[in-house]
């Protein structure tokens, strides 16, 4: 029996009705934006799936691409329980040097148009998968960070969560009140998500009439999962984006550009 997602791409192929709009390159075609704002403006429940397209925006380096390496070191090697067992401190010099990075980045147009339909819609959920706190800056207040926050800490020992803005740290690798070693408050490869918050995500997701699917490259799972979820589900999926991701053929419109320039026309 052929999964879901197979079935999914099929129906988007041949398109018998809600036949996907896209647009081509950067140019946006005004016709597909129209709908796409027609269905955002009809829903009373909406949920967004962020990447780290949009946080690039803002400056924020994202792990794959030109910027992904740092000291020669793939994040794949750094963001892992086995790198920081092996060398905590390394670990910490790396994610000191993204939050005094991230310190210097501000929200982008993007980042507050979420905020504005946010207020407009009774039902909404923002679900992310970025660490870096540009939301909350932003003002958005229903979130679901699927990753953690790279602005919160762990003590490995009695594991206590605490908030430090700090950056640079005065002291690394840092320690809890305990003695205890410090851990960075995200999600690393390799690690389940906290606990609930996947399911969270899913009833925002199956409880959406639409999925705005917002600069995330639909790689990472099971963020990504969400976006044929919302399918099946009957939901309205709108992807705006760089470039194509696995999903534009079988999300309902496809809008490809910068979401500090998209979001405010659509929204």
């Amino acid at each position: 029996m052929r999964n879901s997602v197979e079935t999914s791409l099929d129906t988007a192929r041949t398109g018998p009705e809600g036949t996907p709009c896209a647009t081509s390159g950067r140019k946006i075609k005004m016709m597909s934006l129209e709908q796409a704002r027609e269905w955002l403006r009809d829903a009373t429940a909406v949920a967004v799936l962020t990447g780290a397209g949009i946080s690039a925006e803002s400056g924020v380096p994202t792990f794959r691409g030109a910027g992904g390496l740092w000291k020669d070191y793939k994040p794949e090697d750094l963001a892992t329980p086995e790198a920081f067992a092996r060398d905590p401190r390394l670990v910490w010099e790396w994610y000191n040097w993204r939050r005094e990075t991230i310190k210097q980045a501000k929200p982008n147009a993007g980042h507050a148009a979420l905020v504005r339909l946010e207020i407009q819609k009774p039902h909404f959920t923002l679900i992310t998968q970025n660490v870096d706190g540009l939301h909350d800056m932003a003002g958005s207040g229903r979130i679901l960070k699927l990753h953690g926050d790279i602005w919160r800490m762990r003590c490995t020992s009695c594991g206590s969560n605490w908030p430090d803005r700090r950056a640079p740290l005065p002291k690394l690798p840092p320690h809890c009140g305990c003695g205890g070693l410090a851990r960075p408050g995200v999600v690393w490869f390799g690690e389940p998500l906290p606990e609930g918050m996947m399911q969270e995500a899913e009833h925002a997701t199956l409880a959406a009439q639409v999925l705005l699917v917002v600069g995330t490259s639909a790689q990472v799972y099971p963020a990504a999962g969400l976006i044929p979820l919302a399918k099946q589900a009957g939901a309205r999926v709108i992807q705006v984006n760089l470039e194509p991701t696995p999903y534009s053929g079988i999300v309902d419109c496809a809008l490809e550009g910068p979401a500090g320039e998209i979001l405010p026309q659509l929204i």
